[in-house]
């Protein structure tokens, strides 16, 4: 019995790792507003929901909603995120957008939208 868990649980390793991550779409969540302003930036709107934070507005006067101001790469980036442009393709618009100082253009565009996934602010369609 422990052989089949383990088998499945190494086959399930082994198709993750074979997966291309440039592959994968992502899309943005509906969770979070967001906008751009008059010079191209991105604003991520993100509610303070639960117990603590409702204290900590009614105590502390914190916000009930915090404001998430992306840089140039960022900015350029979310819009480009539509659910239809794999992450190769948003590479290559920042390629030739922002040229040398894009690089080293994949690792830092896939820590990112990782980075972007793991506050829930993108999801993935898988290829």
């Amino acid at each position: 019995m422990a052989k089949k868990v383990a088998s499945k649980i190494d086959s399930k390793v082994k198709k993750e790792s074979q997966d291309n991550y440039l592959d994968y779409v992502p899309i943005i969540s509906d969770k979070h507003r967001w906008e751009t302003d008059e010079e191209g930036n991105v604003t991520i709107f993100i509610e303070n929901k639960g117990i603590f934070n409702w204290l900590a507005q009614k105590l502390l006067k914190k916000p009930k909603v915090s404001q998430l101001h992306l840089e140039k790469f960022g900015s350029f980036i979310f819009p480009l995120i539509d659910g239809k442009t794999s992450i190769y393709e948003i590479g290559q618009k920042v390629g030739a957008h922002f040229g040398d100082e894009a690089e080293p253009l994949y690792p830092r565009l896939t820590k990112y939208i990782k980075m972007l996934y793991d506050y829930g602010f993108v999801s993935y369609l898988r290829p």
